[in-house]
């Protein structure tokens, strides 16, 4: 018997006080995007009062969700999974290159890398990773 049933993959990103910020910025660097929604911790919720219980957002036609974790856990972000974006324009990948890489960290600095017309590796701030492409 058939169901019509549809999954969705959405990427959940957690952070540690900087949920807000981070989408905010996140946000900011893209045309398209937007805070779809922007619950916070109250004083009777188990979280920091005022920080993010749960957010979701878009970017580049994505949607994502974000939340601030109270617990300090022995894990972060890693490179192992980043966000790719493919660039339209020689101006767009050189802007997200430099705002993204601001008081983050270059993995692989932009430039000519044989696959690529113009790649970049980069940890944001909030030790997001992105790949950023122009074909």
């Amino acid at each position: 018997m058939a169901t019509d049933v549809t999954q969705r993959v959405t990427t959940f990103l957690m952070f540690q006080g900087q949920a807000e910020e981070a989408i905010t910025f996140y946000t900011s660097l893209f045309d398209d995007g937007e805070i779809l929604e922007l619950n916070r911790f109250g004083p009777d919720d188990p979280g920091t009062e005022g920080s993010t219980m749960l957010a979701r957002f878009a970017i580049g036609g994505q949607t994502f969700m974000a939340l601030d974790s109270d617990p300090v856990h022995e894990f972060t972000f890693t490179p192992s999974i980043s966000l790719f974006v493919t660039c339209e324009s020689e101006e767009e990948v050189d802007n997200l290159a430099a705002k993204l890489a601001d008081g983050g960290q270059e993995l692989m600095p932009l430039g000519e890398y044989g696959f690529s017309t113009k790649f970049a590796w980069v940890n944001d701030r909030y030790g997001v990773s992105w790949q950023l492409n122009l074909p």
